[in-house]
């Protein structure tokens, strides 16, 4: 049986059973069933670990008894070594408990992180306007953490439950007196302890809440850390992070005050459950209806008592906890991607031509369009729109945090209104999902194409680009399947050859997080190699020179169209060197495309193409000058 790591397919493979976020109780349960039969032998191994601390007390009583108060060394000593054998036996068994119990915690920990890497696989860029990304890695991380936190004491608490009743039946048919005390100390535990688990569990929430606010700001400040020194920004974001982190403080120090009162609870009744039963105990003996050895046992059994009576304890903190992460939990899981699958799905032939509805643009196959624009936004959205991406600003989902104020039946009216606003969302999604897309390719529009087909035959390389750490290799070419030629020849295209210099061994040399380590022109040469070695069969690029000076732009703008010959190939520019080498030009006005050509006849029949590319009186003279001599 594979278990770890674990088997999830949910949200990428179709068929496959995805969470039950119908509620956070829902959720814990399901994530319990995933665990499958570990679970049961957990509990299993458990409920062995449990059977010498029951016996335990029982058998000192009876070697009391028979053995030491009678003086007959032998059964005395079989007595002791039975007590050898089954100290031996827990010992084992506890070892194997564990073993298990961690495999358990495992299991719901890095399933949790599978669980939101698959959602983000699924919803793509949409994810990161939908979610906070401190939210993302809250719930990937912390919130996973207390659900395998979960799993573990859950398995403790029915095992210790088990053993608390046998105990319980045990202690009844020595004394009614004694074993009615022992059953009435965990429901009486239970009725103590309610009433402060809710406002424990709103602090916790609030914290919760608060934490993965604080993380979203240590996100946003190291990734914008360059940006904030250029602007004299770094003691107003980092005051702010200050503050911040006093609020996750104080709602910390407001949760810990209601769980040391849960556990005060805990431990003012574990000790006063102790103490009466001594004292009961002492008077059932000095009334001869109990014997000595049966007063240890009950000594032992109230000592042991106290161990499932504070797990009652924890199990009630650990679920609370647990509820609040799976609320978050759920927020991130149930958001369903803004696409769905094609009933009759229709192949994508890459060498038709492109048409795109809203701004009129018609690509042609096999040659290197380029679309200029006064708006970058215009242009990039048109990107979007061939590659069958969401524009920005779509998507947003309705925000699953509760004010502070609210408490009780307002906090839980005003989440009940979020879920329905959701819910509507959701819908409203699934009806744009299953609209035409308003891109055709060949006439078949987008919408009529498997996702997946999409992404592999259109690629888009926008202007905000990641680079993971890893080697250049890996960075250029992540599924290892380019050959030392294809990557040196998107290498010489991209003109980076600066950047294999850079880094210590060449395609084996390692790079930062985020390519912290090259410049901002350096790094958007390395992702315009990736998408180069990519090799799609329509290649959409956004602004891929606007961060290189103007000789590496030169020689990027030359060698481009060669290494795309024969292949569609869409810029998103108004840089005249690029420009200069296009095989037809889209001009869009107001979103709309408004003229097309070449270059050359743009710039003189066009003045809207003039004052883009040109701009105006205010271009530089050495532009106006090559300008002049290319026309």
């Amino acid at each position: 049986m594979r278990d770890f790591p674990p088997p999830v397919r949910a949200f990428t493979d179709r068929g496959a059973e995805a969470p039950d976020t119908r509620s956070p109780r829902a959720f814990l349960l399901w994530m319990v069933r995933q665990n499958g039969s570990l679970f049961w032998a957990g509990l299993l191994v458990a409920l062995v670990w449990m059977v010498p601390q029951t016996v335990g007390p029982w058998m000192v009583g009876r070697a009391i008894d028979t053995g030491i108060v009678t003086g007959d060394t032998a059964t005395t000593t079989r007595w002791l070594l039975a007590i050898a054998v089954v100290t031996v036996f827990g010992a084992v068994s506890g070892v194997l408990f564990h073993t298990v119990i961690v495999r358990e915690w495992l299991i719901a920990l890095y399933g949790t992180t599978m669980l939101v890497t698959r959602k983000a696989l699924q919803l793509g860029h949409v994810l990161t306007r939908r979610t906070p990304t401190g939210e993302v890695l809250s719930v990937s991380g912390s919130d996973g953490d207390q659900f395998g936190a979960l799993m573990e004491i859950t398995t403790r608490a029915i095992s210790q439950l088990a053993a608390y009743l046998v105990v319980a039946g045990i202690v009844l048919s020595t004394s009614v007196r004694m074993g009615v005390l022992v059953l009435v100390s965990a429901p009486l535990l239970v009725v103590l302890g309610a009433p402060l688990l809710r406002p424990m569990q709103r602090w916790q929430g609030v914290e919760r809440s608060r934490n993965s606010e604080l993380t979203s700001m240590a996100t946003d400040i190291v990734g914008g850390l360059r940006i904030l020194r250029g602007i004299g920004g770094e003691d107003t974001f980092g005051g702010n992070y200050a503050t911040q982190s006093q609020k996750v403080r104080q709602s910390g120090v407001a949760a810990g005050r209601w769980l040391a009162a849960v556990e005060s609870v805990g431990v003012l009744l574990s000790g006063g459950f102790v103490v009466a039963l001594m004292w009961l105990g002492t008077r059932e003996v000095a009334q001869g209806r109990l014997t000595v050895g049966q007063l240890v046992s009950f000594l032992g059994y109230g000592l042991f008592l106290i161990q499932p009576m504070r797990t009652f304890v924890e199990f009630a903190q650990k679920w609370t906890r647990s509820v609040v992460s799976a609320r978050k939990a759920i927020a991130v899981l149930e958001q369903r991607p803004p696409w769905v699958h094609p009933e009759d799905p229709a192949p994508l032939d890459p060498t038709a031509e492109i048409v795109d509805e809203q701004s009129g643009a018609t690509i042609r196959p096999g040659v290197l369009t380029m679309v200029v624009s006064a708006v970058p936004d215009d242009s990039a959205a048109l990107a979007d729109r061939l590659g069958r991406y969401l524009p920005g600003g779509d998507g947003t989902l309705v925000s699953d945090e509760i004010p502070e104020d609210l408490k009780g039946r307002a906090a839980k009216r005003e989440r009940a209104a979020r879920a329905k606003a959701r819910e509507e969302q959701a819908r409203r999604d699934d009806e744009r999902a299953r609209r035409p897309w308003g891109v055709t390719v060949g006439g078949v529009d987008l919408s009529r194409v498997e996702l997946d087909e999409v992404r592999r035959r259109i690629l888009v390389s926008d202007n905000a680009p990641q680079v993971f750490a890893g080697t250049l290799r890996s960075a250029v070419d992540p599924l290892g399947r380019l050959s030392r030629a294809d990557a040196e020849k998107a290498l010489y295209t991209a003109a980076a050859d600066d950047v294999f210099d850079a880094l210590p061994g060449g395609w084996q040399g390692e790079l930062e997080e985020r390519g912290r380590g090259l410049s901002g022109g350096q790094r958007q040469r390395l992702v315009l190699m990736r998408a180069l070695a990519a090799d799609p069969d329509v290649l959409v690029l956004v602004e891929p020179t606007s961060a290189v000076d103007a000789h590496t732009e030169a020689r990027i703008a030359a060698r481009l169209a060669e290494h795309r010959s024969g292949r569609t190939t869409v810029v998103m520019t108004a840089s005249p060197l690029l420009l200069h080498h296009a095989d037809e030009i889209i001009l869009l006005e107001g979103g709309v495309a408004t003229a097309h050509g070449r270059h050359a006849d743009l710039l003189a029949e066009s003045p809207a193409y003039r004052s883009v590319v040109v701009r105006g009186a205010d271009a530089d003279a050495s532009v106006l000058s090559h300008l002049a001599e290319e026309s």
